[in-house]
């Protein structure tokens, strides 16, 4: 008996209906992309293990989907080798576990032939081997935005414009969290940790998931001392409004370089829009259409690369709390790869997340309903012949249109099948007359073909 079919858990198939909706999704953030003048790139489905390995920290490491070498991979390999080791044996190449280290491992490798700084965006499948769950999937889209090769902080100002302009175009509400690296860094010198930012950071980035005593578990269980857990805890528990939270951030970082740093950092953006310092400089102030905007002194991005501001964007409205895109900034991402001091910034999209936000709201425009907007029925060879010079001519004008290709079967078959598809309008032909047909309204006019496209145009 042959197996049932089925998937890996954590994928999914897309009918033709579901491809429309997410392809508005990826057309209207490559819109976005290029409006700012960013370019395309795209990089392999998979890396060289080595390029993925060590960039994403501990936790990520583990998540990276990595590939058996091809042929007899266990020939000459030691099988009693630890774990680590023999992985290393018998897989050289891996899944990729995001958009960001293939492109500063693209930035290296193409470094003659790119003009800095330089502005790109990808709109391609990532992987991941998690734990498949409501809204977290092995198998999702990123859609990728990054200026590299300038340190300037008019590219983070942009970036959340450019979030702001996305999520208007999607009619979806969103609140950006911004934070900094440096801050957090900040506060791990004074607590008397500061060799133990990225375990502080990988704690506090779940807080909204484990609570604050889950966090000071996770803490103490990775040697962060009492005493420093106990100074966090004012950190932990602040809550105000975004001047307030800077004002508490500058006497808690009052004695750290790099804290008051970030605390810089993250006024000169916020000065920049209207809100939260509404009135602060008047008219030149940017107006944010559809997005908040707040501080999270608690936003830490587990990701071991970002070294300045981060983001992270909810939607304000449904069910669905997840974050739906994010990023950072990065000073020496490219080092790694033999290329340092190249700054860069930049913005995820996680399609998928949005795609399931448009859905449980129904935000879709009915332009994206259907694809097919004029359906030809023909019920004899001649009609169907006569049509096809007509069909050519609705599809020069842009009309997206098909013909039913089967004459034997009768008006409802024909009709149903329009239906199933989400086709609008329907032209049929009878003894030399031209019938439109509105599906949704009934109602029927005889016309000409060139008052068709006039008509659906």
């Amino acid at each position: 008996m042959a197996p049932k079919p089925s998937i890996p858990k954590g994928t999914r198939d897309f009918s033709p209906q579901e491809m429309v909706r997410r392809n508005y999704i990826f057309d209207t953030i490559k819109l976005v992309f290029q409006r700012y003048g960013y370019l395309p790139i795209e990089t392999p489905a998979m890396e060289n293990l080595a390029t993925l390995m060590g960039k994403y920290g501990e936790e990520g490491d583990k998540l990276i989907f990595k590939i058996l070498n091809s042929g007899d991979f266990k020939d000459g390999v030691d099988m009693n080798l630890d774990s680590k080791q023999l992985v290393n044996k018998i897989s050289e190449k891996a899944l990729k576990y995001d958009l960001t280290v293939p492109f500063a491992r693209y930035v290296v490798q193409h470094q003659n032939e790119i003009t800095f700084p330089f502005k790109r965006y990808q709109i391609q499948p990532v992987w991941r081997a998690d734990r498949p769950q409501k809204g977290r999937y092995r198998e999702f889209y990123q859609c990728d935005a990054d200026v590299i090769g300038s340190d300037s902080l008019i590219n983070e100002v942009e970036l959340v414009q450019m979030i702001d302009d996305v999520f208007t175009k999607l009619k979806v509400p969103v609140l950006i969290k911004i934070n900094n690296r440096k801050i957090l860094s900040g506060i791990a010198e004074v607590i008397g940790e500061k060799e133990k930012i990225v375990t502080i950071t990988v704690a506090i980035d779940k807080l909204d998931k484990i609570g604050a005593e889950g966090v000071n578990k996770e803490l103490n269980e990775n040697g962060i001392s009492a005493s420093a857990i106990e100074k966090l805890q004012p950190l932990i528990e602040f809550t105000g409004t975004t001047l307030e939270k800077l004002n508490f951030l500058k006497t808690l970082l009052a004695t750290s370089e790099i804290g008051l740093k970030g605390i810089e950092e993250v006024e000169t953006i916020f000065s920049k829009f209207k809100s939260p310092f509404e009135g602060g400089k008047g008219d030149e102030l940017l107006t944010l259409e559809t997005a908040q905007l707040e501080l999270d002194i608690t936003l830490a991005r587990g990701l071991n690369y970002y070294t300045g501001a981060i983001f992270e964007v909810k939607a304000n409205v449904g069910t669905l709390t997840s974050s739906i895109c994010g990023g950072g900034r990065y000073d020496d991402l490219t080092g790694i790869f033999g290329l340092p001091n190249m700054s860069g910034v930049g913005i995820s999209f996680g399609a998928d997340r949005i795609y399931d936000v448009l859905n449980e709201l129904n935000l879709y425009p009915d332009t994206v309903s259907a694809s097919t907007k004029l359906l030809f029925v023909a019920f004899n060879e001649k009609d169907q012949s006569d049509m096809l010079p007509m069909l050519a001519m609705v599809r020069k004008a842009g009309i997206n249109s098909e013909i039913y290709p089967n004459t034997k079967a009768d008006a409802k078959k024909q009709f149903t099948y329009g239906e199933s598809k989400n086709i609008p309008f329907v032209v049929s032909v009878k003894e030399g007359v031209l019938t439109l047909k509105n599906i949704v309204s009934g109602e029927k006019e005889n016309i000409s073909i060139e008052n068709v496209i006039n008509k659906l145009k």
